[in-house]
């Protein structure tokens, strides 16, 4: 039989000339709405005070089950009880085959969430807070754990956050728009431009855990 000879079968053989990388995979590679940042913390202090915490506050959430927890590190001044929405917020996704964009949750002011949690005052990651705050205006804090084989939902959220990943494996990735990259957790901090459609997902054998902030500066609100 005659063989075709066309653009298709030019680019195959092309992409079949070389391996392609499988190295840079496992490190970050900076990129539109992501970058690491000269801040940098003691990732040894940083998974201590990660035990610290969780031995005087379980993690919060009603998708535990669906690998999704959180566990708050800022408050409302004086604030006591946290909602579902105080844990989530607001998100935009196009959730069908329609392809229209919907909100989901209720949108949270980041900026009333301006006091450290006193459960876990003298913790490393109170001098955290202290460091970011110093720089940035700070929002919601919270520590975000995801589950082995477990992936967000692709949603865009109205403000930007910062990433500090305190537990991670090669298989641990994120996304925005059409980067994707690896944060290793050695204290690095990350800027997500998470105003863009972004995912957080984990695609090896252990647990991801994150610190995440959220600037706090003005709100997209559609």
């Amino acid at each position: 039989m005659a063989q075709i000879e066309d653009s298709d079968v030019d680019l195959i053989q092309n992409a079949m000339s070389a391996m392609p990388d499988h190295k840079s995979v496992a490190e970050f590679v900076p990129g539109p709405g992501i970058a690491r940042l000269n801040l940098k913390f003691d990732i040894e202090k940083l998974q201590d005070a990660l035990q610290e915490c969780l031995k005087r506050e379980a993690f919060m959430g009603g998708m535990q089950d669906q690998g999704f927890a959180a566990l708050p590190l800022t408050q409302r001044p004086g604030q006591t009880e946290w909602t579902p929405n105080d844990l989530s917020g607001r998100y935009w996704l196009r959730a069908d085959d329609r392809y229209v964009e919907e909100p989901r949750e209720d949108l949270v002011p980041e900026i009333d969430f301006s006091e450290f949690n006193p459960k876990f005052s003298g913790t490393y990651f109170e001098h955290v807070h202290e460091e970011l705050t110093k720089r940035f205006p700070i929002g919601r804090t919270r520590i975000l754990s995801k589950g082995l084989y477990n992936c967000n939902s692709w949603h865009r959220d109205p403000e930007p956050r910062l990433h500090i990943p305190l537990i991670s494996n090669p298989g641990a990735l994120f996304i925005v728009n059409h980067h994707v990259t690896h944060l290793p957790a050695d204290g690095s901090v990350y800027f997500t431009d998470t105003r863009a459609y972004h995912t957080a997902l984990n695609g090896g054998e252990h647990q991801r855990v994150h610190i995440v902030a959220a600037l706090a500066y003005e709100q997209v609100t559609e």
